[in-house]
């Protein structure tokens, strides 16, 4: 071989030499900043990029794009567990938990495990993640301000309420007395002519003739005359006593006694003091026995009858103070007492009576006339009150949307007790004190948590609607007891009951008083009910007036002072005995009355004169316990 083909052959050899070291480098050089080349074809379906969309996990391409269903921009992952995704993402679904399956057709459809839903399509998961984001709703500032979002802070407040209501004058039913009389007879004198004529206890009302009457008369005086025969003592008694069943006046028997003369007619007297409000009685008429011929009432004290809506009576009971005022005297009020709850609801105005009793002087109020009442009353110091604007009632639900951070907002299911003053409404729990809720505006709200199920399946789609109950925060976090607090209906939760067996059909869904007998409410489960010994009713009657508090009676009956009528007072529970206070602890001072200003909690040596501390006890100059 010549030596220009040797030359030829070595260039040839060292330029292919060159070709793989460039190659060999440029590949390196490849895999040191992160580009990969194209797997094998066996390899290229186990780590193909795929894309899929982040509201809608069933959509998934192998090619980027934008979801058909809301048009977001698709997202690349890898197919190979475990491989990172193009955008830098931490892991694929092998390292997610699926918490349920839903249908991504039919909203609130779920399944606990894979399927196909009531429309044939296949069930998409819901993973563990994505769970704790549906429980909140995330809305941008810009479109909070385009919905018109308003919150406002809860605060605790007393529970307080003033009721207005219509009411009616009426006389009171005690007070009316008619006129009758137990014989017949004739009206020869008419001595109160008039309706609303004012008489007074022992005024004439008119004269009567009857033949019974005379012959009863003459009886009487005969037997008068029969001295002391035998016998006569008991004719005289029974004579007597057929004129006084006759309404026959004591002193009118005397004066027969005295005349021994009969009447031809009897003078018929007012039984009470007030006003003639019904006469029936004409000069010359005739009377049959029990014909009533006068009404008289008693004005000094009237009845104020007002219509209460039912859902105001828990602001309502005995004793409390009530408010008049009157269209035509509108610059004075008539101050009185609720002294009566009708125990019956009107079905056609949804109201219940309640009567409160007024004294009338100057006969200011008339029966008859229409009157504005004012009740002021207040359940609780201090509640916790939501505005009823933030409510949304569905059903048996109350929601109310409470205000996160970060434009974030979670629908709570409440519990709510009485309507208070200013469209306040009481929480019994589901809510606490400083949080901020939605008043305007959480209808939009509701609607974007019924698109994601956030109202429905806020928690574990597997548990009850009732769960929401159990994970919100009561009404007052202080009260460990109000924890407990659930409805009655729910199996092996607490209800609260008054320890009296005439009250223990009332159940109550928080701790705190009976509002019938003021004892203490004691939790029991729902289903299962403490033997309770039985105690006590009514302790005893007084008067609604304050100034008639020492008024204690045994019965039921009128106030002797002011003839208001007597409300019952229940025996207030026992108080615990206060606990004994504490010992204090002993103290040490120095001996050397000079160092009396040295005073130390245990013994040792005075930091002064380095003497033992002897207890303040033992010396004169010791301080002493206060």
């Amino acid at each position: 071989m010549s030596p220009a083909n040797l030359g030829m052959k070595s260039r040839l050899a060292l330029t292919l030499l060159a070709l793989i070291a460039v190659a060999l480098g440029a590949f390196y050089l490849g895999r040191l900043s992160g580009h990969h080349h194209p797997a094998p074809a066996g390899a290229d379906a186990a780590e193909k990029t795929l894309y899929t969309c982040g509201m809608h996990p069933q959509v998934i391409q192998d090619q980027p794009g934008n979801c058909p269903i809301c048009g977001m921009k698709l997202t690349a992952i890898r197919r190979t567990p475990g491989s990172p995704t193009s955008s830098g993402g931490a892991s694929a679904s092998a390292e997610r938990t699926v918490k349920y399956y839903k249908s991504s057709m039919i909203p609130g459809e779920v399944s606990p495990s894979p399927g196909k839903d009531s429309m044939g399509m296949d069930l998409v998961p819901v993973y563990e993640d994505e769970a704790a984001m549906d429980a909140t709703i995330a809305i941008d500032p810009v479109t909070i301000q385009n919905m018109g979002l308003r919150t406002a802070v809860l605060t605790n407040g007393p529970l307080r309420r003033v009721i207005r209501t219509v009411a009616t004058i009426d006389y009171e039913e005690p007070a009316l007395a008619d006129v009758t009389t137990k014989f017949r007879g004739w009206i020869e004198t008419l001595h109160v002519d008039a309706v609303g004529a004012q008489v007074h206890r022992g005024d004439p009302l008119f004269e009567v003739y009857s033949p019974e009457l005379y012959s009863a008369q003459t009886e009487y005086l005969l037997a008068l005359q029969a001295g002391s025969q035998t016998g006569a003592e008991g004719l005289r008694e029974t004579a007597r006593t057929k004129l006084k069943y006759w309404d026959i006046s004591p002193d009118q028997i005397a004066e027969l006694e005295q005349t021994r003369q009969p009447r031809k007619t009897l003078r018929v007297l007012a039984p009470i003091d007030g006003f003639v409000v019904e006469k029936l009685a004409v000069d010359g008429q005739m009377v049959e026995a029990g014909m009533k011929l006068y009404r008289l009432a008693d004005l000094a004290l009237v009845w104020v009858h007002a219509q209460v809506y039912e859902q105001d009576l828990p602001f309502v009971r005995l004793g409390q103070e009530a408010t008049v005022s009157l269209s035509y005297l509108p610059d004075r009020k008539f101050r009185g007492r609720v002294t009566y709850i009708y125990p019956t609801l009107d079905p056609k105005t949804r109201t219940v009576q309640v009567r409160m009793e007024f004294h009338n002087p100057g006969y200011f109020l008339k029966p008859g006339m229409f009157a504005s009442v004012e009740l002021v009353a207040e359940l609780s110091p201090s509640t916790l009150l939501v505005p009823d604007m933030a409510v949304l009632r569905s059903g048996e639900r109350n929601t109310v949307f409470v205000a996160l951070d970060a434009g974030k907002f979670q629908a709570r299911t409440v519990r709510l007790g009485a309507r208070a003053q200013d469209d306040l409404l009481q929480v019994l729990g589901g809510l606490a004190a400083g949080e901020r809720v939605v008043v305007s505006g959480q209808f939009m709200l509701d609607s974007e948590s019924q698109l994601r199920e956030a109202i429905q399946k806020m928690m574990d789609p597997t548990r009850s609607r009732s769960a929401h109950l159990e994970h919100a925060p009561e009404a007052q976090p202080t009260d460990p007891s109000n924890a407990a607090a659930t409805p009655a209906t729910t199996p092996g939760k607490t209800v609260y009951l008054c320890p009296m067996p005439e009250h223990v059909a009332i159940e109550y869904e928080a701790p705190g008083s009976c509002p019938l007998c003021g004892m203490t409410l004691v939790p029991v489960a729902a289903d299962v009910l403490a033997k309770i010994h039985p105690g006590g009713a009514v302790q005893y009657y007084t008067c609604p007036m304050p100034e008639h508090a020492d008024v204690r009676l045994d019965k039921p009956g009128k106030c002797p002072q002011c003839r208001m009528t007597l409300i019952p007072v229940m025996p207030q529970p026992p108080q615990p005995a206060p606990e004994p206070a504490a010992p204090l602890p002993p103290l040490y001072t120095c001996p050397m009355a000079s160092h009396a200003h040295i005073v130390a909690d245990q013994p040792g040596p005075c930091p002064e004169c380095e003497m033992a501390l002897v207890p303040t006890s033992s010396v004169k100059h010791g301080p002493k316990a206060e």
